[in-house]
């Protein structure tokens, strides 16, 4: 039994121009100690499908349709007096924005005092001081003193080393990492992506990492799902997706990556721009972009062999196309 499934999902925002189907039939899964990247361009629906595992859909958003079972219990639309037992402690979700994390007002060690004895038994004295080697471990000096520190006194990278140190304390079975490193200097996202991999390997941790960055999903992720308007295109291996990736537009996400291109030439482009929320096409939602179209590519698709693409089968391989 997988540690989260997802299937179907349907989050969608009811605006007064109309309804907008952020996710529209999202499925897929995370076992415990697996590593899932969900890459794909803003605006593909990924962060709000993490918002939704989360429960934290707020109006005129809500899940539509479809199932989130989390150890094997249904939690789509779980009372929020229940997901609040479940959030912080048994899952657990570091955002982009530290500030969401982060209350300005309170000082480092009562927000994260807090989160501890939100879920557990322990004495304040003990609880400080598991607080401070949680900073240490993501590489926040003199931990000591940060900890009565406020977060309008750390820079922003610390900000969120500090909002991932939070998110860490309960040591949750499932974090969902919303481009958690993107604000990080190349040395301390190598620390950070390097402690998770640990807290993976060692507690079993499931963990789904949202990204856009495929250098990073390379030498991290074990599965990879891609995102596009919306909707799964493909799932893969890692070392699957990225030396045969089978759908058009994961194709152009590879293509576009600069150690794939001969040196001194342009990188490869997808042209044009995902479709808008409120008009996006009735089948194959890449269509308009894919320099693979054909007639009767328009026509609604199911995803088959973790490939949604009518023409799939008669593609040319990658090299072909960049040759």
């Amino acid at each position: 039994m997988s540690l989260l499934s997802i299937d179907n999902l349907q989050t969608h925002f009811f605006t007064s121009a109309g309804v907008v189907k952020a996710v529209d039939g999202v499925s897929y899964s995370v076992d415990r100690g697996e590593v899932l990247a969900v890459v794909g361009e803003s605006g593909s629906g990924k962060s709000v499908t993490g918002l939704s595992v989360m429960g934290l859909i707020e109006p005129p958003g809500r899940i539509a349709g479809g199932s989130i079972r989390f150890d094997g219990k249904e939690i789509a639309n779980l009372p929020q007096a229940q997901m609040r037992k479940l959030r912080g402690a048994r899952i657990a979700m570091i955002f982009q924005d530290p500030m969401m994390t982060l209350n300005p007002v309170l000082r480092v060690e009562t927000q994260m005092i807090e989160t501890i004895k939100a879920h557990r038994s322990m004495s304040w004295n003990k609880a400080w001081a598991h607080c401070r080697d949680a900073l240490g471990r993501v590489g926040i000096p003199s931990p000591d003193e940060r900890m009565r520190a406020y977060p309008h006194q750390f820079s922003g990278g610390m900000r969120q080393r500090v909002a991932i140190a939070i998110a860490l304390l309960n040591k949750p079975d499932l974090i969902i990492a919303d481009e958690p490193t993107t604000a990080l200097d190349v040395t301390i996202q190598a620390q950070i992506l390097h402690l998770m991999q640990q807290l993976v390997e060692e507690d079993g941790t499931g963990l789904v990492w949202i990204t856009h960055d495929l250098s990073v999903v390379a030498g991290f992720a074990d599965r990879v799902a891609v995102m596009y308007a919306g909707e799964i295109v493909e799932q893969a291996t890692t070392d699957g997706l990225i030396t045969a990736p089978r759908h058009p537009y994961s194709r152009g996400l590879i293509g576009s990556v600069p150690s794939r291109n001969v040196r001194g030439t342009r990188l490869a482009q997808i042209p044009g721009g995902p479709p808008p929320p409120l008009n996006r096409p009735d089948g194959c939602r890449f269509a308009p972009r894919c320099t693979f179209r054909k007639q009767g590519c328009e026509a609604a698709q199911e995803i088959r062999d973790d490939v949604r693409c009518w023409r799939v089968a008669d593609l040319p391989a990658l090299e072909e196309v960049s040759a």
